[in-house]
């Protein structure tokens, strides 16, 4: 049991490795055409739901809600109410109130499976908004460093520079050292 969860983590993050290596090369051939990396999840997102999804994600945002659950509050006061106060009467649903028990356990079976459904929907959503932060994390990465390279070859393009400068500077200065001897030797030579 131990050996096949192993088994199924590994399988799992090799392949995210292999999903990593070609995201790396997609997001690498993006920055060669410079195209951008990022892009809004939530439309993303969206534009994958079917209408059965968007419908439970709506049925689900409904029943999820301080507005249901005060209506429904509402709702059972009123049923408990009519119910309780027919009581002289004939009442459609006596004291243990077994047609609203009933209500509450289909309404409850019918939202439970819609509600773990959003859910998975909103978990594949992070999933990919985790996916979309990878790629805009791995772009920046790779910017940057190329960034790094092309300072590095600036400091190095500098360096020669004013190696060269300094060198010409030297030249300089070893011309105007042999001008001030060759002047000084002369007049000394002749006054003696």
């Amino acid at each position: 049991m131990i050996i096949r969860s192993l088994r199924k983590e590994m399988e799992e993050l090799r392949a995210w490795e292999a999903r990593a290596a070609q995201l790396e090369k997609e997001i690498r051939e993006k920055m060669a055409r410079r195209e951008t990396v990022s892009k809004n999840v939530n439309i993303v997102h969206g534009e994958r739901l079917t209408l059965g999804e968007r419908m439970s994600d709506r049925l689900a945002d409904t029943a999820g809600s301080w507005r249901f659950i005060g209506f429904f509050a509402l709702f059972m006061v009123f049923w408990i109410g009519i119910n309780s106060v027919q009581l002289l009467l004939k009442p459609f649903d006596h004291y243990p109130y077994i047609l609203l028990n009933l209500m509450l356990s289909c309404l409850a079976a019918i939202q439970a499976p819609v509600i773990m459904m959003s859910q998975n929907r909103q978990e594949a959503k992070d999933r990919l908004r985790s996916e979309h932060d990878y790629e805009v994390n791995l772009k920046s990465e790779l910017e940057i460093q190329g960034l790094h390279e092309k300072l590095d070859q600036l400091r190095e393009k500098q360096w020669q520079e004013l190696l060269t400068i300094q060198q010409q500077q030297i030249d300089l200065l070893q011309k105007q050292l042999d001008l001030l001897q060759g002047m000084g030797a002369g007049p000394t030579a002749k006054r003696p």
